[in-house]
């Protein structure tokens, strides 16, 4: 059934290729769906457009729908093209007319508006939870291992000492950045575009801001063709932050799979998260980094996809828009599995001691006795020429200490710093729409 049906035949093949796979991805909107039309159905009988009774009838009928869609009994029939259909003759078929009348003042285009908000918004908190989880293992790891000394790198080079409690906690610090990202593209998404029909509103009395507060929304799209153009846009803004954790998230898996490597061997992996060889008996193969390393880097070309597929567009609906569902919701998911799986195999990973006693590493504590003589006077370009003229004499003798006091660096790590900044960024996300969804289901 499609909810735009007369009476003219369809080309069953044309059928087939307009609906796509849009049944499969909105199974993930089907309960946001339910939701949206509770809200709508309320404002409608307080506008008179729907009696008492029939919003009792709705109300009730949308709640056994929630309870099916939570118990995974709902399933969108075949020859149904979306959830919207799915829904709306579930309801015309067990209260009639009432069912019909729910549409009214509102099109397809702001209900698809309005579930995939509402779906972009769980899935951030949820992704943002995730996060907020990898963030304090990174940065347990980094106070349990702040102490052991690798090696820091530039150009891929031995550079400068390094250490386990810089590289976790700048990974986590990082994670930081990737919230700011987050909350931001929240308050951009938690705005209801709900009213705004096909983009140009109804001549329908609607109470747009009685929907807004019943959904839990922080403010509404007010103006209507702003609200249509949406679409898109909030596929985009979540491709950037979706990009941006990836990006932390591939950048992590590359160090692993360095340092896990025996060349490096700063770290081994847990024997649960690598794979053997069919041929070579000693190999465990970091699988799950490398992985995670492929599908980050997938995920960081969705911002480009997406903006080639709507960045040409005029304003008002197209059906382009559809297709951006195949692109956001699996990188959502996908998302989902990396954060976790780093975080699982952070928490198991062994770090090896004593590394920077490997004389490959020597070289790496010039700049340590350089600073050590312009501590007692000696100009820095002077005392660089000297340590320079040791080492190509190869009698470079490298310090047994380390005196790194400032801020941020291997001797004062600011680890609670770092964790206060993270709950400062924290404080001011607002979650607040859970509860009011609550309410709309009591």
């Amino acid at each position: 059934m499609k909810i735009w049906e007369k009476d003219i035949p369809l080309n069953k093949q044309v059928e087939q290729f307009t609906i796509g796979r849009d049944p499969e991805f909105d199974m993930d909107l089907a309960p946001f769906d339910a939701l949206g039309s509770m809200a709508h159905a309320t404002m409608l009988g307080e506008v008179g457009i729907l009696t008492e009774s029939e919003v009792k009838d709705l109300l009730t009928e949308l709640k056994k729908i929630l309870q099916d869609i939570e118990d995974q009994s709902f399933a969108i029939d075949p020859g149904m093209e979306d959830v919207h259909s799915q829904i709306e003759w579930q309801l015309t078929q067990k209260i009639g007319d009432a069912g019909k009348r729910l549409h009214t003042g509102r099109s397809r285009n702001d209900q698809v508006l309005v579930d995939l908000r509402m779906y972009f918004r769980a899935s951030i908190k949820e992704l943002m939870e995730d996060t907020s989880a990898l963030f304090e293992t990174l940065l347990q790891q980094s106070e349990r291992f702040q102490d052991i000394l690798i090696p820091g790198y530039t150009h891929l080079q031995a550079a400068m000492p390094s250490s386990f409690g810089l590289w976790f906690g700048a990974y986590a610090e990082n994670l930081i950045d990737d919230i700011r990202q987050w909350n931001a593209v929240l308050e951009i998404i938690n705005q209801n575009p709900l009213g705004s029909g096909a983009g140009y509103g109804s001549s329908v009395p609607l109470n747009r801001k009685r929907t807004t507060e019943l959904l839990g929304f922080a403010d509404l799209d007010y103006n209507v063709v702003h609200a249509q153009m949406g679409r898109g846009r909030s596929e985009m803004f979540m491709s950037f932050a979706i990009a941006s954790t990836a990006n932390t998230l591939s950048k992590l898996a590359m160090d692993v799979c360095l340092f896990n490597s025996q060349n490096f061997g700063f770290l081994k992996l847990p024997d649960a998260f690598t794979t053997g060889s069919s041929i070579m008996p000693h190999k465990k193969n970091p699988d799950v980094f490398e992985l995670i390393r492929a599908k980050s880097n997938l995920m960081s070309q969705l911002p480009g996809s997406i903006l080639g597929m709507i960045g040409h567009l005029p304003s008002g609906y197209h059906r382009d828009f559809q297709l951006l569902k195949e692109l956001i919701f699996p990188a959502i998911e996908s998302l989902k599995d990396c954060i976790e799986l780093t975080r699982l195999a952070i928490t198991e990973v062994e770090v090896h001691e004593d590394i920077m006693k490997d004389p490959r590493y020597k070289l790496t504590f010039s700049v340590e006795v350089v600073n050590d003589m312009v501590s007692k006077g000696i100009p820095f370009r002077d005392a660089y020429q000297e340590i320079a003229k040791q080492i190509e004499a190869g009698t470079f003798e490298a310090p047994q200490e380390l005196a790194h006091t400032h801020e941020g660096s291997i001797g004062n790590l600011c680890n609670d710093a770092i964790r206060e900044k993270f709950q400062k960024v924290w404080r001011q996300i607002d979650f607040s729409f859970e509860e009011k969804l609550a309410k709309l289901q009591q």
